[in-house]
Formats: C-alpha cells, structure tokens, sequence
C-alpha cells in the first residue's frame, strides 16, 4: 500500500508564493515519475508538471517560468514551489506518483490566491 500526502496549501495575495510538498509512504521500492495535477472549481483536473527520477522536469504552460518542480528521491518527496501567484491558479492540486506500472494521487492541497 502505497500514500501520498501534500502539504502546503494556503490563501495568499495575488503575486506571492507557496511551496507545496508531497511525501509519499508504504510499500515504495521505486518511484519513477511525480508530478502535479490541479482542479479548479467546475473545471477539469489539469496536469501542471512532472519530475522524473533522474530530475527531468516538463511544465504545462500555464507553469512555466512560475513554478519549479523539484524532489528528493531519499525522502520519496516532490514539491512545487509556485510563485508570481494569480487568482487562476486557485485550485486543489493533488500529487501523484508512478511505481510500478501504478499511478498513485494524494488527496489534494486547497491553494487559494486572493486579495
């Protein structure tokens, strides 16, 4: 069995920043791929960025030049430090993690940008 856990979200003020961590547990022998979904209110899950385990990082556009990806592969975690922060990116977003053929999700971190 395997979890995985986001923390980090929060209200923050147009323009500011949040550093969002995903820690996964259980039964884990490798992760390969974690990444990052979001949902926004009456809007579809949308992919926002993946790490593979080797540091290759690809961003939706909607990320780039905002959001940095990172992980740490000795403490299975994934963050995602987002700045420059807009009243779009108010979602839940969610992690997510590829071991073995199976794809794991958290349960979501509320993130709200507002003034």
């Amino acid at each position: 069995q395997v979890q995985l856990a986001e923390s980090g979200g929060d209200l923050v003020q147009p323009g500011g920043s949040l550093r969002l961590s995903c820690a996964a547990s259980g039964s884990i022998f490798s992760i390969n791929t974690m990444g990052w979904h979001r949902q926004a209110p009456g809007k579809q899950r949308e992919w926002v960025a993946r790490i593979t385990r080797g540091g290759t990082t690809t961003y939706a556009d909607s990320a780039k030049d905002r959001f940095t990806i990172s992980r740490d592969n000795d403490k299975n975690t994934v963050y995602l430090q987002m700045n420059s922060l807009k009243p779009e990116d108010t979602a839940v977003y969610y992690c997510y993690a590829d071991i073995l053929n199976r794809q794991y999700w958290g349960q979501g971190t509320q993130v709200t940008v507002s003034s």
